[in-house]
This record gives structure tokens, sequence and C-alpha cells, in this order.
């Protein structure tokens, strides 16, 4: 009768380390995203220090301007022929959250760096012209205000060029920036065209007006710019808002890197990348302020030694970090997908760009949520000014508050395509397009 075999244990793995196990990364993710981000972080505390006193000038101090400008933050969107660094969307979604780890607003002021490189879809001569005059410049090249707005500058059509007047809201980053992008009427029965367009104006044709008095971003400089008298604006300097998609499409054709691979939806989906990577840092960085004071902090009412050892805490913290680990999944899910697509030179669809411009809001707003309940949780300590985490309250409302990422609206439009009702012809999924077709005017190059 043969014997039962016998039951032998595995073998012991030989002594020595256990082996290490990591994240798998994005690939999308470059040394040089990385390398920027590690020395954003290193900024943290000078930011948050300053955060307070950027609060009451309504700009970034100049000490923070200056490390962010040499950190390479004003240069990572633009052209590797510049001197940038021409960041993808998956970088640029790490270096932004990063930023707002730190201060939204100085968040704030990367994402309309991001934006503002598309002035390179304007006329050759401008771009050159802006181009040269920014060298050795220490911020943003240029603010945008009321460009797609309902309400925009005047402009009529004079010798040359056009005379322009008006204001314009919202010019985020205008007194750290060179040049001006604004959105102009017109009357297309004179000119021709769409009876919408842009300008460019140099710094010394605009006035900045001291109406950024807000609850939250308080230090991007989002002021109203004016020009009370007529300002002659040369052709060169203007374009048709209707010559503004194609042009961004070609962008891709005459500059390096990977920002400049990208089509023009591919652009503007960036644009919004980098604005909900804002909330995203901002969750992050509230997460990271609540795990160290509830730690140090006793509870009003119940006889625990520390809010973290409260039951109630607990599920706050655990309940904030599963909002923040699904935004930012989502998130970065789709700045790998914009740079994957760019790579195999695949395009995204309307129905594709609006249903992600609508999860992005979406996110956004969960990373809202996770701040407002952290701040809730730890309570009263919370309302001081000192406290980075009511700055993180006051500046995730103001993000979400902003037109291109409210959730309702895009919920709309998404929800009118469901309902086979025709969605409203917007721009980047966001945007209200202004105008009608244009006529040709001087070709791309």
């Amino acid at each position: 009768m043969s014997q039962p075999t016998a039951h032998r244990e595995p073998p012991m793995p030989p002594p020595g380390p256990l082996p290490e196990f990591r994240a798998v990364e994005s690939p999308y993710l470059t040394d040089a995203g990385r390398e920027l981000r590690d020395r954003i972080r290193d900024l943290v505390p000078l930011i948050r220090e300053q955060a307070r006193e950027a609060e009451r000038i309504g700009a970034l101090t100049p000490d923070v301007l200056r490390a962010l400008d040499e950190a390479g933050v004003y240069r990572m969107t633009m052209p590797v022929e510049w001197g940038g660094s021409a960041l993808g969307a998956r970088d640029i979604v790490e270096v932004v959250a990063a930023l707002a780890e730190a201060d939204g607003s100085a968040a704030w002021s990367a994402f309309v760096g991001v934006g503002l490189r598309n002035f390179l879809a304007l006329q050759p001569r401008v771009v050159e012209e802006i181009r040269k005059d920014i060298e050795g410049w220490v911020g943003p090249a240029l603010v945008g205000a009321s460009v797609f707005a309902t309400t925009v500058g005047n402009a009529r059509k004079a010798d040359g060029g056009w005379m322009v007047n008006g204001r314009w809201a919202f010019g985020s980053g205008c007194k750290h920036a060179r040049w001006a992008l604004v959105g102009v009427a017109f009357d297309p029965a004179e000119a021709g065209g769409t009876g919408r367009g842009v300008v460019v104006l140099e710094r010394e044709q605009f006035e900045i007006l001291d109406d950024w008095h807000v609850m939250g971003l308080s230090a991007t400089s989002s002021n109203s710019l004016q020009a009370t008298e007529d300002i002659f604006v040369p052709d060169h300097r203007f374009l048709d808002l209707a010559e503004f998609p194609p042009r961004l499409d070609q962008i891709r054709h005459h500059y390096s890197g990977a920002a400049f691979q990208q089509s023009g939806r591919a652009l503007l989906m960036t644009v919004a990348l980098s604005n909900t990577s804002i909330a995203l840092g901002m969750a992050r960085g509230a997460l990271s302020c609540f795990a160290e004071q509830a730690a140090r902090r006793k509870p009003f009412t119940l006889p625990y030694p520390s809010v973290a050892d409260m039951a109630s805490a607990q599920v706050a913290a655990g309940r904030a970090q599963a909002m923040i680990v699904l935004a930012g999944s989502t998130i970065e899910r789709f700045a790998d997908q914009v740079d994957a697509r760019t790579q195999a030179g695949l395009e995204f669809s309307d129905e594709e760009e609006s249903e992600i411009s609508l999860a992005l809001a979406y996110a956004a707003n969960l990373c809202e949520d996770a701040i407002n309940l952290l701040q809730k949780t730890l309570g009263s300590s919370t309302i001081a000014l000192s406290n980075p985490i009511q700055r993180f309250v006051r500046d995730a409302r103001v993000v979400t508050s902003h037109g291109a990422i409210r959730v309702d609206p895009l919920a709309e439009q998404n929800g009118r395509r469901l309902l086979g009702i025709e969605p409203f012809p917007m721009v980047g999924a966001a945007v209200p397009q202004r105008g009608t077709t244009a006529p040709e005017r001087e070709p791309v190059r």
C-alpha cells in the first residue's frame, strides 16, 4: 500500500531585502514634467507663507512670481524654439496640481499661461513681435480678457487697422503680463467678417482697474482692463473669431515639442484639464493640511486626545481621499488620452469632447466637496485667515464657478445630445461660438 504524500511547505524566499513595489506611472509623464513638478513642490513653503500677502495685494508677490518664472512655469507650454518646455497634457496636469497643493492663485497663474499659448494662432507678424518683446520677461507673456464673452469692446475699421475702445473683464495675470488679448465687436456690414474678433494690445494701451475684490483666487490679478478713448490697433494685431479654430489647428505644423503636436481641439482640452487640475491639487493640499492639523488639535466636544482619534474624522478623511482619488483618476485618464491620441494622430469627436468636458467639471466639483468636508470636520480652527484650508475652500468655490467648467450647462449640452436634440454650437465644448463664418484673410503660415 503506497504511503500518502507528505505535505510540503513552499520554499522560503532567500534572505535579503524584500522586492520593491511601485505604482506604474503614466507613460506620458515625462522627465521634464517630473522635474518641474518637483521644483514646484520645493516651493510649497514659500508659496503658502506669502499667500496671505498675495491676497492682500491682489497679485502674486514678487518673490513667488520670480520663483515660478525661474522654475519654468511660464515657459512650460511655450515652443522649444522659444526656449520653452512645450509640455504635453499629462505633464501639465501634474505641474498645475502640484502648484495648487500650495495655493490656488499660484496654480491659476500657471493655468492662464497654458491657455495663452494659443496666441500663437494669431497672425505671424504679431506673434513675432511678442516673441522678441518678452525675452527676459518675468511672468506670463500675455493676458486674455473677454475674448469669448457676451460683452466685449468696440472696434471700427480704419486705414491700416482698427480703432478700439472698451472694458474687458477677468484679465487674469494682468498685473504681471506684457500684452493683452481682448475681444471686440464690429459692424460686419462695414468691415466684413463675422462681427466678432480679437485684438492684441500693448501694456501702454490699456488701464488696469482696481475691481478684483472677490471671495477667492484673490491673488490672480483678474482685474478688468479698460481703454476709455479710441486706440489704434494695426491690422496684423486683429483676428476674426471665425479664423481662430482653424489657426489653432495649424499651430502644430510650426513649432516643436509635445504641446505643439496637438490639434486645435486637443489644445483646448488641455486648457480644460489644467483648469480642473487646480481643484484636484487644492483638494490634495487640503487633505494633507487636515491630517497635520487633526493630529495636534483637540476636539471641542468629545473627549478624544485629538481630532485624529475621532471616528468621524477618520471617516471624513477616508471619504475625502476616495473623492480625490476618483477625481484625479478621471483628470489624469483624460490627460493620457489627449497625449495618446496626439501621438497616434487621432482626433476627438464632438460627442467625446462634450462628454469629457462634463466629466472634468464633475471631477472638479467632487474635489470641492472633499475640501468642504474636511473643513467642516476640523471645525472653527480652519476659519483663521492664516489657515490654508479656508483659502482652499474659498478658492475651490471660485474655480467651480468658472463658466467653462460649470456642471449644469455642460450636462444640458450632453443631455440634449442624448435625447436627440441638436446641441448648441460651442468652441472647446464649453464656450459658445460667437459670429458666423468669416471670409478668408491672410493665409495661415
